[in-house]
């Protein structure tokens, strides 16, 4: 898996050029590696009305599932940022149900990293443990 890693970054950045951000000009791109090799890339999509605007990640995990994608392993993150740029709450949220271990890479445009897991970015992540506790 980490020999692809730069392949998965380089897909990201790629994504990153398709973002529609026309409010933000935040662009973000995203591409997941999923346990059978395949590769998902998704961008941010803004809108008039933000709270309709999507994620690049969860752009590039809804992909993966309507393509019926394996397990995903890891997601690149990229940012026209200096500095690497993390998921957001929400992301962080919404990834955590398809892989708490799922590692994750976050590139900016000077050569910082970001590298961690779900699991580490998320503590205490709302989960299915929670909703099955509350079943009658």
């Amino acid at each position: 898996m980490e020999e692809r890693f730069s392949e998965l970054v380089q897909l990201a950045r790629e994504a990153m050029e398709a973002a529609h951000a026309p409010y933000s000009r935040f662009h973000v791109g995203a591409a997941i590696l999923t346990e059978s090799g395949e590769v998902v890339t998704g961008c941010n999509v803004e809108n008039a009305s933000y709270g309709l605007t999507i994620c690049a990640e969860r752009t590039a995990m809804c992909r993966a599932v309507v393509q019926r994608a394996s397990r995903p392993v890891a997601i690149a993150i990229a940012t026209r940022t200096p500095t690497a740029t993390p998921p957001c709450g929400a992301c962080r949220q919404f990834l955590y149900e398809f892989n708490p271990d799922m590692i994750v890479l976050a590139v900016g445009t000077q050569g910082a990293t970001l590298r961690t897991t779900l699991r580490e970015l998320l503590p205490g992540a709302f989960d299915t443990e929670q909703l099955d506790s509350n079943r009658p």
